[in-house]
């Protein structure tokens, strides 16, 4: 076999088992009707006062202090972004110093200009991608929480 194929193989099966692992919490979208989005107030990831979600500003993915937080600029430890197809795409985080995080204006994932930034509106954050956080009827890109383990 390829050593190639066989190294590709190998890493697909890393990322299913590693988000098998963590929790899931919700998909960042602007959709606010959507059961699963960050922008409904009433569902489960959007609402202020679920455990689960990152706009519960008590709660440990959106609290100012948790090491595991959307909201904590010196966090490290931040839920991570997937497209539809399980691409990674970054780090959910105001952490602008981190290198995969989403308000790192140098940075792949937060640079208006990197075609893989959710702040470049001509790239993966385009209103007109389905897969877009910014698409007000898409389905938005799905947040999965760090388990810690690593």
């Amino acid at each position: 076999m390829n050593k190639s194929l066989l190294v590709a193989i190998l890493s697909i099966g890393c990322v299913t088992v590693a988000l098998a692992d963590d929790p899931y919490l919700g998909k960042l979208s602007a959709n606010p009707y959507a059961a699963d989005s960050t922008s409904n107030p009433y569902g489960t990831y959007g609402s202020k006062y679920s455990g689960k979600s990152i706009k519960n500003p008590y709660g440990e993915y959106g609290s100012k202090y948790s090491s595991k937080s959307a909201n904590n600029p010196y966090a490290t430890n931040t839920p991570r972004l997937y497209d539809s197809q399980g691409n990674y795409r970054g780090k959910l985080s105001s952490n602008p110093y981190d290198p995969d995080s989403t308000s790192n204006p140098y940075g792949r994932y937060g640079s208006k200009y990197s075609p893989d930034s959710i702040n470049n509106e001509y790239g993966a954050g385009s209103p007109y991608r389905a897969d877009s956080p910014n698409n007000p009827y898409g389905q938005g890109l799905s947040i999965y929480g760090d388990d810690g383990g690593r």
